[in-house]
């Protein structure tokens, strides 16, 4: 194959940069901070409502138009071919908050996140199922490991002064801003000059090292690397596609570095739950009690309702599905890293970290990887330059995943635990 790029390319990336650059799904479909205040000031006086979001109003039919040409590729090429998929992907957005408020929004929602009930591992394993089990494993092990009110004393100005402490010799001379947003639904969310922190909210401990590992490590840091890249623009792309590799892979850096705990986990498998209830014809208020019941403030719980219907309808029948892509991110990037590195592609981890990528693009594009035309990162975590460390730490759950445990003793403690917990 020839590995040099079509001089058409740098036209095609170009017109992609310009088009995607105002498509921006989540800000698109956020909600004013006055609909979590009338909620919650009418659910403590006794008297509940729906909430009434503002209707989603963006014209982005220019941008389709455009989109809608560049998804038809016009040479054969992979790296035309990578600008295609994302101009598709963009262009399903686009058409999905065209439908929002409508059931046609949740089939486009399915179309570019997926659903629960998507297989996530070999064997079958739904999306769903793994959600079950880790609420459930939650649920065993929460009253071992119990939080104590001084676990969430930190307040988002305390944490934006720690990130930052951190985020200064990671970034070197560029500098990520840490900014308090009250309308966040999210505790944060990242981009390449700043990070948001939702403001008036109490976090812990273990919150602060999941999000300079999450927000900071992975989503600025790739972003940031796209932006720096000298010929394909285009890996600055937060396309919509590449939403489960960046949520995978920012999630198993909190599972590498241990700083995800069991209400982190508890919180991503919750999440998926509620958007299955919401398939199912459940209305807003009804996900927002499932969430209290589960044990989430009336805060979380509104933030976490929210999410699930933002973009849909709080009455039911228009679902957001974007929270189905992080257990499902986390299974299929912990497999795809042991695979390569099984393979022996021992720089695939830090090639997906070059830009916004998915798995299957750091496959296809390895030659201009290699070639240098891709540039490599200028940011990544610590774990993936170790490759020794991150191969040993794959291996260790491979073989005890796949192997049964020897010891005749632990076993029999295994047997009888499981056994009376399938007795319930």
């Amino acid at each position: 194959m020839d590995h040099t790029p079509p001089a058409a390319l740098r036209d095609l990336d170009d017109r992609l940069v310009a088009a995607a650059k105002d498509v921006k799904v989540l800000s698109h479909l956020a909600w004013p901070p006055r609909c979590r205040e009338a909620f919650l000031d009418a659910w403590r006086a006794g008297a509940p409502e729906l909430p009434t979001p503002p209707p989603v109003e963006v014209d982005l039919s220019a941008q389709a138009a455009e989109l809608a040409e560049l998804a038809r590729p016009a040479l054969d090429h992979p790296l035309a071919r990578f600008i295609a998929r994302t101009a598709d992907s963009y262009l399903e957005s686009i058409r999905m908050l065209q439908a929002a408020g409508t059931p046609a929004f949740t089939e486009l929602s399915i179309q570019v996140y997926g659903q629960p009930s998507d297989p996530v591992a070999p064997g079958g394993l739904t999306n769903l199922e793994a959600a079950q089990h880790f609420c459930e494993a939650s649920e065993e092990l929460g009253s071992v490991c119990a939080d104590t009110e001084s676990d969430y004393c930190l307040s988002a100005e305390q944490v934006a002064t720690r990130m930052q402490a951190e985020f200064g010799p990671f970034f070197g001379d560029h500098t990520v801003e840490i900014v308090l947003d009250p309308g966040l639904a999210a505790k944060a969310a990242a981009g390449a000059e700043r990070v948001r922190l939702r403001a008036a909210t109490c976090f812990s401990e273990n919150d602060v090292d999941q999000l300079i590992h999450h927000e900071g490590f992975v989503h600025a840091a790739t972003l940031l690397n796209g932006r720096v890249q000298p010929n394909l623009r285009a890996l600055s792309l937060g396309a919509p596609r590449t939403t489960a590799t960046q949520e995978g892979l920012a999630t198993f850096s909190e599972l590498v570095t241990t700083s995800i705990d069991l209400n982190r986990l508890r919180r991503l498998a919750l999440r998926i739950v509620a958007v299955d209830m919401a398939l199912s014809g459940a209305d807003f208020l009804q996900v927002f009690e499932f969430f209290l019941q589960a044990g989430q403030t009336e805060d979380e719980s509104f933030n976490s309702t929210m999410r699930v219907f933002r973009g849909g309808d709080p009455r039911g029948g228009a679902v957001f599905t974007k929270d189905t892509v992080y257990l499902r991110g986390l299974l299929k990037t912990h497999t795809w890293l042991q695979t390569a590195l099984t393979a022996r592609k021992v720089r695939f981890p830090h090639y997906l970290f070059s830009g916004r990528l998915t798995w299957g693009d750091v496959e296809e594009l390895e030659p201009w990887f290699e070639s240098g035309w891709i540039a490599p990162p200028r940011y990544s975590p610590r774990w993936v330059a170790r490759q020794h460390n991150l191969a040993a730490y794959l291996a260790f759950y491979s073989l005890t995943h796949a192997q049964p445990i020897g010891d005749a003793e632990l076993s029999s403690f295994v047997t009888q635990r499981y056994s009376r917990r399938a007795q319930r």
